[in-house]
């Protein structure tokens, strides 16, 4: 078997894509989408129809909705499990604006036939973030925390019963980089691979049930790195090495018994975390700006 195929035997493998094609070619178990994605296949001349059919509503802020549930829709096609949806990032430090807009992106998907048990609404991980995922996961509309780039985002998240949370490799490793002059770092001394595992022993130690999926990934190495992860997220062009790759691929991270237990995190601890790590703190609010920023095409885009 190829690297891809062993891969898929110790973990979930997601597509981090909204490409038909390329979901296709590497069949994975999941999508995941978010504006830049969005952005991206909204581009792509298999969805030149759905295009064209968003512009034609007049409503951008309709549009821009419409356009998301109808891609995710036909991922749903596609893969057998959830695809995940992100709601916008303007609203990532008001809880309730989220949880209505992920009650309004299940009740188009419901329109378009498909149930909430096919989706995971993607927030942002701050704390209202949080707050929102606490709310949905006990109307069952379960959710996929993103833009996790510390310990205590992801112990927020998952003390709130999200289904998954992600936490960004790659983006990690750039900001370790940049901040330590460094072109690279052995696989294992990775920050980015680090940081996963981490969050992935921590969470089996304590017997959290929420899911870990690795994201941003900047190598087929990196992927390799976390062999045995709940979820990796992985985008065609690296789908495609590992695929090409036939060499033993070794599991990296095993499930352990759960031996501990810790106190509630407040949201002053949550803050206070954040503000004591100088690389979450920027890298959560670059993300969010960088998804709103994909946003802002995407209207422009909407308006011809």
């Amino acid at each position: 078997m190829n690297a891809l195929e062993q891969l898929k035997q110790m973990t979930v493998v997601v597509a981090d894509t909204g490409d038909l094609d390329a979901i296709r070619q590497y069949q994975p178990q999941d999508c995941t989408t978010n504006p830049s994605l969005i952005l991206k296949a909204a581009s792509l001349s298999g969805y030149a129809h759905l295009l064209e059919e968003a512009r034609a509503m007049g409503d951008v802020e309709a549009a821009i909705d419409f356009l998301t549930v109808r891609i995710g829709t036909e991922l749903t096609k596609l893969v057998p499990g959830y695809v995940s949806t992100e709601v916008d990032a303007r609203l990532s430090f008001d809880a309730d604006a989220m949880v209505a807009k992920a009650r309004h992106l299940i009740d188009l998907y419901a329109q378009q036939g498909v149930g909430k048990e096919r989706i995971l609404i993607k927030l942002a991980t701050t704390w209202e973030g949080v707050q929102a995922a606490r709310v949905l996961e006990a109307e069952g509309i379960h959710c996929n925390l993103t833009l996790v780039f510390n310990l205590a985002q992801a112990i927020a998240a998952a003390q709130a019963g999200a289904y998954l949370l992600s936490p960004f490799v790659g983006r990690i490793t750039d900001w370790y980089k940049k901040a330590e002059g460094k072109d690279g770092y052995p696989v294992d001394e990775d920050p980015g691979v680090k940081s996963v595992r981490e969050i992935y022993h921590h969470f089996k130690s304590h017997g959290y049930e929420t899911i870990v999926m690795g994201a941003s990934f900047r190598s087929a190495e990196q992927v390799k790195a976390l062999a045995g992860c709940d979820r990796l997220t992985v985008s065609p062009q690296l789908l495609g090495e590992l695929a090409a790759d036939e060499g033993k691929l070794e599991r990296v991270l095993t499930p352990e018994p759960a031996t501990q237990t810790e106190p509630t995190l407040t949201e002053a601890d949550f803050r206070w975390a954040l503000a004591s790590d100088p690389m979450a703190t920027e890298k959560l609010v670059e993300g969010i700006r960088g998804f709103h920023a994909d946003t802002e095409k995407l209207r422009a885009l909407l308006r011809g």
